[in-house]
């Protein structure tokens, strides 16, 4: 036996002892899940019972991360246990989740950071789409995308919100690093070159330096820029690596995005109220009159209560008559006091005000 053996011999022999108790261990927790499972169908305090609690996961995920030692990363220690809470939250429920489709999508992949993989996934054909399925129970929650860091809000996405009753349950932010891919087969110069409207602004600099004169042609999602790559050898698209691995392309430039901290923040829809995690932020809808002052007295009961706003967006009102509607985010949840307080101050003077959800911050 040579040196290096005699040396791994021993590390493997406890490699596998942890992952006996590892087993062990999970099958524990699952065991546990199943009993909280049989708990919450018993109870009569909450018809249907609910199954995802966002605001615990965010608690439970920010506790490992506050005692991780390493050399485990945090972000490698909240995905491995986002999965385990994922398996064994399917053990208590099979979730069907709808998001933005198509499959190989920046969203698929926020979903999966967020249910797992084991939850079920339901690609749709638009934002509306999700919204609806959430809003009937076809589905139990959706994720579309909000916000992207460079290029702004989804409006779609507001606007949604405008007829829709859901209620945001959960963010996540993905760090959105682009690539540049075609199929296996292309031999020739790149033609042209597709990918969505916002993927194609976030790489605008990076295409002028190095494919000067190609056209670019927008399509309804990187997906779908890659699915035609994948089909036309003269077209080359930009899309996440994910789709470059579902749909086969080689990859010929990562991480060509002008901004290297680019992200986009989704959210995820769903028919139930969350509860505090200790960290979260609360989105508003606020409908006002048309009139001198209006955005300043909806904004000032939020300063003399020293709450801090993270975000606010105009859209027109769906009347038609030059009124808004505001998209306000504050740090906290709608449950604290100096909240409730702000609350009831703005629907003094505005026309409408809609909590749209209180939900953790996101996890890494």
């Amino acid at each position: 036996m040579s040196t290096d053996d005699d040396k791994l011999g021993p590390l493997r022999e406890r490699i596998d002892a942890i992952d006996k108790k590892l087993l062990t261990l999970l099958n524990d927790r699952a065991q546990c899940a199943l009993e909280v499972g049989v708990v919450k169908q018993g109870s009569s305090s909450e018809t249907p019972p609910v199954f995802f609690r966002p605001e615990r996961e965010a608690q439970i995920l920010t506790r490992l991360m506050e005692a991780n030692p390493g050399p485990l990363t945090d972000q490698d220690v909240a995905g491995l246990f986002r999965e385990v809470i994922s398996c064994c939250l399917n053990l208590e429920m099979p979730l069907t989740v709808a998001y933005f489709g198509p499959e190989g999508t920046y969203t698929e992949a926020a979903t999966i950071k967020q249910f797992g993989h084991f939850a079920g996934t339901r690609p749709l054909a638009s934002i509306s789409d999700v919204f609806r399925d959430v809003e009937s129970g076809a589905v139990h929650y959706g994720v579309v995308p909000v916000e992207n860091s460079t290029e702004g809000m989804v409006n779609h996405t507001l606007d949604c919100f405008l007829t829709s009753k859901v209620s945001i349950c959960a963010e996540v932010e993905m760090p959105i690093h682009h690539a540049m891919m075609r199929s296996e087969s292309a031999t020739e110069e790149v033609q042209q070159i597709v990918s969505h409207a916002q993927s194609l602004a976030q790489c605008r600099g990076w295409l002028d330096r190095n494919y000067p004169g190609v056209p670019r042609i927008v399509v309804s999602s990187n997906a779908e820029a890659a699915r035609q790559a994948a089909e036309n050898p003269t077209l080359a698209a930009i899309a996440g690596e994910m789709a470059a691995e579902r749909y086969q392309l080689r990859l010929l430039s990562t991480s060509i995005e002008d901004q290297p901290d680019n992200k986009t923040r989704f959210i995820v829809l769903g028919n139930q109220t969350v509860g505090a995690s200790g960290k979260d932020k609360t989105s508003l809808l606020v409908s006002v009159r048309n009139e001198p002052g209006a955005l300043l007295r909806v904004l000032a009961p939020f300063d003399e209560h020293g709450i801090s706003l993270s975000r606010i967006e105009t859209r027109p009102a769906p009347t038609g008559d030059w009124s808004y509607v505001f998209f306000i985010d504050f740090d906290g949840h709608a449950s604290d006091d100096n909240a409730k307080v702000v609350l009831e101050a703005i629907a003094d003077v505005a026309f409408e005000v809609r909590v749209l959800g209180s939900y953790p911050v996101a996890v890494v």
